[in-house]
């Protein structure tokens, strides 16, 4: 702690805003400015006391757990420039089309057998549309959904047919993913080839069919603590169910690689505030925990998430299963995989899908 002492007007003004979220209260965004601004190490960790005081009265001892499965890898479109994906970038990142019935099946088993609820497939390209490759998600939705071993989620990029998302909904679809990734402000800094506002209108696509909604975003592409406060705002309007957190990981080939990693305790700072804006919401650490947080990762939950990914990524690893599970028991966290009600969940076990072509390269993680 640095012989730091907690600021008394800092301390007590904390406890105000903590037990008002307590009592069911929200924070407005001066009072969010004022925790993003807190900056030494006993404010923070003053913080994420509360923080952690507000994912218990909300969320309880349970720590959901979910993962991710490329079921459509390489060759997007957009040119995102976190995203080893993108075909704009050379990174060597695996190429394969959407995934057949089996691969899907034998997910769907593999994740029943592990005690988990949902499998969801995540393609990298821009979006949907009417057409046969939406034909041919519907029918692994449908598949899914009627073996009845799992719950089929989702994350298929832009839609901007409203009757895409209800033909979604129709085949069985429960949740959708799909990020802002950053505020509208910042948005363009990162992606040109779609915009903000079509992600919002995604969304609001996805709401209107009855599907539920895992939206989070990036942290450590450049962006400002008003960007992240601006993003947990919308975040709040839109009312995402599941807010994942990822930060950034940056992969060589993309134009953020050499950007410098984000120190770990603005990483738990920012989950703090998060948890403070959104009391209620599944906020899950996602993508580049292991390499930002290193020896801090299980910091999270005192900083207020309440869910973790676990298993690889889609196109990088994370640590073994087996160790994010001890360290939730030696935190005397309950790993929940089975919990029906669990709002937006996006995945299940780590499964690999195998690529449709036998001489595709397999998926690396």
């Amino acid at each position: 702690m640095s012989g730091e002492q907690v600021d008394v007007t800092n301390h007590d003004r904390l406890s105000a805003l903590g037990q008002r979220v307590l009592a069911g209260g929200m924070v407005d965004r001066e009072e969010a400015a004022f925790l993003f601004g807190l900056r030494s190490t006993a404010d923070r960790f003053d913080l994420m006391a509360w923080a952690n005081r507000i994912r218990e009265a909300f969320k309880g001892n349970k720590v959901h757990l979910c993962s991710i499965v490329n079921a459509k890898a390489g060759g997007c479109s957009e040119n995102c420039r976190f995203c080893s994906q993108s075909s704009f970038y050379q990174t060597g990142s695996p190429k394969y089309g959407f995934v057949d019935p089996e691969p899907v099946a034998a997910a769907s088993e593999e994740a029943n057998a592990n005690g988990v609820t949902a499998v969801g497939l995540v393609a990298a390209w821009k979006g949907l549309n009417e057409g046969p490759m939406l034909d041919e998600v519907c029918d692994r939705i449908r598949e899914m959904a009627a073996a009845g071993k799992v719950r089929p989620d989702a994350s298929l990029g832009i839609i901007k047919n409203p009757r895409v998302a209800e033909r979604l909904k129709e085949a069985g679809l429960e949740c959708y993913g799909h990020n802002l990734e950053s505020s509208r402000r910042f948005f363009p800094t990162h992606c040109s080839t779609h915009t903000f506002d079509d992600r919002l209108e995604t969304i609001r696509h996805l709401k209107a069919a009855g599907i539920r909604i895992c939206s989070g975003g990036i942290i450590g592409m450049g962006e400002t603590w008003e960007d992240r406060l601006d993003m947990a705002f919308t975040l709040r309007e839109i009312g995402a169910s599941v807010v994942p957190v990822n930060i950034l990981n940056p992969i060589p080939g993309t134009p953020f690689e050499k950007l410098a990693p984000l120190p770990p305790l603005e990483i738990l700072q920012t989950i703090a505030c998060f948890r403070f804006i959104l009391p209620r919401q599944e906020i899950m650490v996602a993508g580049g925990r292991t390499v930002n947080l290193r020896d801090l990762q299980s910091m999270v939950f005192a900083a207020g998430a309440s869910a973790l990914m676990v298993g690889n990524y889609l196109t990088t690893l994370n640590q073994p299963v087996e160790r994010d599970l001890q360290m939730l028991k030696d935190l005397g966290l309950d790993p929940d995989w089975e919990d029906h009600g669990f709002e937006g969940q996006v995945g299940a076990a780590p499964i690999a899908f195998k690529p449709r072509r036998a001489d595709a390269p397999a998926l690396v993680d």
